[in-house]
């Protein structure tokens, strides 16, 4: 029988009747423009992380399970990632007021983030595999209409025929991995899957193996891995940057949701060696991005590939996660930090196209005085990004790295991942440092300063009093993280 008291299927009502209703209101109205579309959406999203904090402050939320007979389950950890991926709605709705104050059909784009934001959430609650494929394509497929949202501009229109193409591609390896193992066990649910998985026969691991392949392959196009990286930059160049805050900042997140569910545990059960496999993607997947980021003379080009860097850095404590206790409670803490500060560069820029119109670095001289209340939040999360203290980047990128050297008494090569993603932060000052650089050390080609986006100032202030009040105050968070941590009994034991 459904709860419909639990916290995925109240989600899914604030959010589901909220998104359909906007349309409806629209036509309605027949009012172009209009900025109370907004302001409805982000009071969906308010209620709705009201509700999430409610049912964990009066603890009518489990214990974070991994196993479910239900196809999904209310747990902390399905409502971490929830509360994660509302707040980067919060920050893309209220940073879209002024960016789509004079654009066309403002309630379609507002009631589109509402329902890819359902889908978002019901991946993080999934413990069927049925429903975390419905789920992801719940999530995909308003995202593909929003990178596109352009439609007159050529860029938007090449972003989201790339974007589906490789949503498609990876739609279809996951449906296809989700068949091989259903094959094998006869059931969809995750914890029958995987039980299925541990009792196979000698004859029938490769095939199991190869269900585990083809989720990686999936989720990790989603993640932006490497080498599923490929369509990143250009969708997120192409998109609208308060849509490329959504899918960095939040289908990102909902990925690792979904690594977590299936791949993490699924190659657990197969007594794998994956640790190692998963640390040269870790590496390769850091390097790869920020290499790449430090070419790149487009703002948003640059953000989308440090994106991909960040996945590698996540990617750590999953690597370790059997062997150190705290490698998954660090990846959880580094992805609700990454949500905000990866959010708050994106919106900044937002700002800076909504009021100057450009992306390129070198249009941003002298940004510091010009729009200085956007730089400095920009600032803020650029630095965080990079992990320097004492910004809250700085406490989850050291619990990842410790992970990795706690881990190194059973794994020999686990610290060299910790080396890797010292040097490879090290190497993104490089491209954080020029964007700052630009921004306050350069003279631009005026000093007037502009009247900046009143939305934008809003998100600006409020990721600053998150970065830095965590960056300060970093336990009550890492605490949180650790009660979200999948409880991995009944699992087979790891050789």
């Amino acid at each position: 029988m459904i709860d419909f008291t639990s916290t995925p299927i109240m989600l899914t009502l604030i959010l589901g009747a909220v998104g359909v209703l906007i349309p409806v209101l629209n036509v309605a109205r027949k009012e172009k423009g209009s900025s109370v579309y907004g302001a409805i959406t982000l009071g969906a999203l308010l209620a709705a992380i009201g509700f999430v904090i409610y049912q964990i402050i009066t603890k009518h939320v489990t214990q974070s399970a991994i196993f479910s007979s239900n196809v999904l389950v209310d747990d902390k950890f399905g409502s971490f990632f929830a509360i994660a991926m509302l707040i980067v709605g919060i920050m893309t709705t209220v940073g879209s007021f002024n960016y789509m104050r004079k654009r066309a059909n403002p309630a379609v784009y507002y009631s589109l983030i509402l329902l890819s934001s359902i889908g978002m959430i019901l991946i993080a609650y999934s413990t069927d595999l049925v429903m975390l494929f419905i789920a992801w394509e719940l999530m995909s497929i308003p995202t593909y209409v929003l990178a596109g949202y352009l439609k007159k501009d050529p860029s938007s229109n090449e972003a989201a025929i790339k974007y589906f193409l490789f949503g498609a591609l990876s739609s279809g390896i996951i449906i296809y991995g989700i068949s091989i193992a259903y094959g094998l066990t006869g059931s969809t649910n995750i914890e029958q899957v995987i039980v299925g998985f541990s009792k196979l026969g000698p004859d029938m691991v490769p095939l199991a193996i190869l269900a585990v392949g083809m989720f990686i392959a999936g989720f990790g196009f989603k993640i932006g891995l490497v080498p599923f990286h490929m369509w990143l930059p250009d969708a997120y160049e192409g998109a609208p940057p308060t849509i490329a805050a959504l899918l960095a900042a939040g289908t990102k997140k909902a990925g690792f949701a979904a690594v977590l569910r299936v791949i993490i545990m699924g190659a657990i059960a197969l007594n794998l060696h994956w640790a190692f496999a998963l640390a040269v993607i870790a590496i390769v997947t850091m390097t790869v991005g920020n290499l790449a980021a430090i070419k790149q003379r487009n703002l948003t080009r640059m953000l989308a590939y440090s994106s991909i860097g960040q996945a590698g850095y996540i990617l750590i404590g999953l690597s370790v996660a059997p062997i150190s206790p705290i490698g998954i409670q660090a990846s959880l803490f580094h992805i609700l930090n990454h949500s905000v500060m990866k959010a708050a560069a994106f919106i900044a820029v937002a700002g800076i196209v909504t009021t100057l119109g450009v992306t390129h670095i070198e249009k941003i001289k002298g940004l510091g005085k010009r729009m200085p209340i956007t730089a400095l939040g920009l600032t803020i999360s650029l630095l965080a990004l990079a992990g320097v203290p004492p910004l809250n980047g700085f406490w989850s990128k050291l619990m990842l790295f410790g992970s990795a050297i706690d881990a190194g008494h059973t794994l020999s090569w686990a610290p060299y991942l910790a080396v890797a993603g010292v040097l490879n932060s090290a190497l993104s000052l490089a491209y954080y440092g020029w964007i700052i650089r630009k921004m306050y050390f350069e003279e631009g080609e005026s000093n007037k300063g502009l009247k900046e986006p009143k939305s934008v100032i809003a998100v600006m202030i409020f990721s600053i009093i998150v970065i830095v009040g965590i960056g300060v105050y970093p336990d009550p968070v890492i605490a949180f993280a650790k009660s979200a941590v999948p409880i991995m009994s009944g699992l087979p034991a790891i050789h």
